[in-house]
Order: C-alpha cells, then structure tokens, then sequence
C-alpha cells in the first residue's frame, strides 16, 4: 500500500480516538460515582488489556512465525520497555489529571490538559525534529480554539492548575513514546502491556486511598464496562495503530479534537448547547487540524557552478 493511504487510515484511527475520548466523558463521570479514580484507572486498565487478548491470540493462530530465537528475544526485551515505559506515562498522567478533576473547573482542567499540543513539538524540537511551517501555525491555532473551548472561568491560577500542567506533560511524553515504539513492535501488544503496566501501578493507590468494594464495582458496572473495554482496550489502542505512521505533533493535534467531541457530546445526550465563542473554537481547532495535512513545498536552494 502507498504512503497516502496510510497516511489517510492512520490519521483516521486517531480522528476515532479523539471521537471515543471526547464522548466518553459522560460514561467517566457516571463510573466514578461509584468508585474512586484510582479504582476507576485500575479497572478500566486491565480490562482494556483482557478486550485485546482474544484478539492478539486469534492473529497468532493464523500467522506463520519464522522468526529466530534470537530474533523473538530481541523483540520481546523491546516490546517489554515500549510496553512499560509507555504505561508508565501514561499512568502518570491519568493518576495526577484525574486527582486534580476533583479539585479544578472541567473546562480550565480540559484547557490545561490538552496543552500537550504545545509540550509535544517542544520536546520534538528538543529531539531534533523539524517541523514545517504549517505544522507551527496549527499549533497555535488549536491553542486559541482550546481557549474558546474549554475557558469559561477568569485566568486565575491554583496549585491545581500546575499539577494539571504536569499531567499535560506526561500526556506529551507518553505520545513521544508511542510514537517511537509504535513503529517497532506489535501494535496490540504494545497496547495490552501498556494497560496492564497502568493497572499495576494503579492497585496500590486504590487499596491504600480508596478501599473500594465488590458491591460499588458492581453498582456502576456499566460505564466502567464501556470505559475499560470501548474507551482503554480501542481508542488507547487506535491511538498506537495511528502513530505507527503519523508524526506525533500532527498525532497530537488530531487527539486534541477530543475537546471538540466533549462538546459535541454534551449536546448531544446532555442538551447542552453551544455558545459562539464555543462555535468559534470549534472552528478553530478544525482549521489547524485542516492546515497541518498541507503538504507545503520545501525551497531548494540553488547551488551555483
């Protein structure tokens, strides 16, 4: 297959994410008011991780492996560290986000969140990357619809709003990560070692903060359900199909769209309803989106002889 076209299902696979992300927020809400955030990140963890090991067990049984020993072990070690490493950002980054939604305004919380457009090509620079002009300008464009989007409130400044900062962050890194690992080793189990690291990492906050109860687990089982399964096990996994082609700035502007879906949610199974500076962020958000697919044309210089 071309370039294009996988170019084209990638960007789609995180356009679903986003989609996923954005609408899920209602289901979140509901499973949390049967059981704590650590609980909720921990259950919802392992069950993305149970949803794809049919999957990965069914590929295998119809794939023929030629690989070496060697060869296995190599990818093995490597599928281990992407595998940890991307969970453990990822664990930070929901554990320290979800703490401070107890404490911030949902739309100065989801405003601060989505700033790993800007923490994403800061660290890409960092690296060495280079990114083209149209890529910068969408960037900035995506901070102004955020801004539209999410901000209701004034632009005073609590210490939660720094540690949101720090789970954006951590958003960020976790996708540099995939980004890179995405690329090197099998998609679903980069995914299925991912949830299952965040789940770990998870349970001794939950026994230790929370206590939580067969019979709470029970009671909100259905959000957490379409959390753990629909939410973690596809859209966190879509996200690591979609990078596997996708350069993880651009990555990162399409997974933003998420704040657009949360709206567009709450229209439409809250009756909510939009206010023109939302409309404008909207539009916005999906113009950069737009603007950073232009391929724009590299001048040459011209080498005199």
């Amino acid at each position: 297959m071309s370039r294009g076209p996988v170019k084209i299902y990638s960007n789609l696979a995180l356009l679903c994410t986003a989609i996923i992300s954005g609408l899920s927020f209602v289901a979140q809400k509901a499973g949390m008011e049967f059981v704590g955030p650590f609980t909720f990140n921990s259950i919802r963890a392992f069950l993305g991780a149970l949803s794809l090991l049919p999957i990965i067990a069914f590929l295998k049984a119809f794939k023929n492996d030629f690989r070496t020993d060697d060869e296995k072990n190599i990818q093995h070690r490597r599928l281990a560290k992407g595998g940890i490493l991307c969970g453990c950002m990822l664990f930070l980054a929901l554990t320290v986000n979800q703490f401070c939604m107890i404490y911030a305004p949902a739309g100065k919380a989801g405003f601060i969140t989505s700033l790993y457009i800007i923490f994403v090509p800061l660290i890409s620079v960092f690296l060495k990357h280079k990114l083209r002009i149209n890529v910068k300008i969408s960037v900035i464009l995506a901070v102004i619809g955020l801004y539209f989007l999410c901000f209701k409130q004034g632009m005073s400044v609590a210490l939660s709003d720094i540690f949101l900062l720090v789970s954006s962050f951590f958003f960020a890194l976790h996708i540099i990560v995939v980004g890179r690992y995405s690329q090197k080793t099998h998609a679903l189990k980069l995914a299925c070692v991912q949830f299952i690291t965040v789940g770990i990492l998870s349970m001794p906050l939950m026994l230790v903060m929370e206590h939580p109860s067969i019979f709470a687990i029970g009671a909100g089982i259905k959000p957490i359900l379409f959390s753990g399964i629909v939410v973690t096990g596809v859209a966190y996994t879509m996200q690591i199909l979609g990078q596997k082609n996708t350069n993880p700035v651009v990555a990162s502007l399409i997974l933003s769209l998420e704040s657009v879906f949360a709206v567009l949610g709450g229209m439409l199974f809250l009756g909510e309803s939009l206010s023109f500076k939302e409309v404008l962020g909207c539009l916005f958000m999906i113009f950069a989106i737009i603007l950073s697919q232009v391929r724009v044309p590299v001048r040459r210089r011209k080498i005199n002889v």
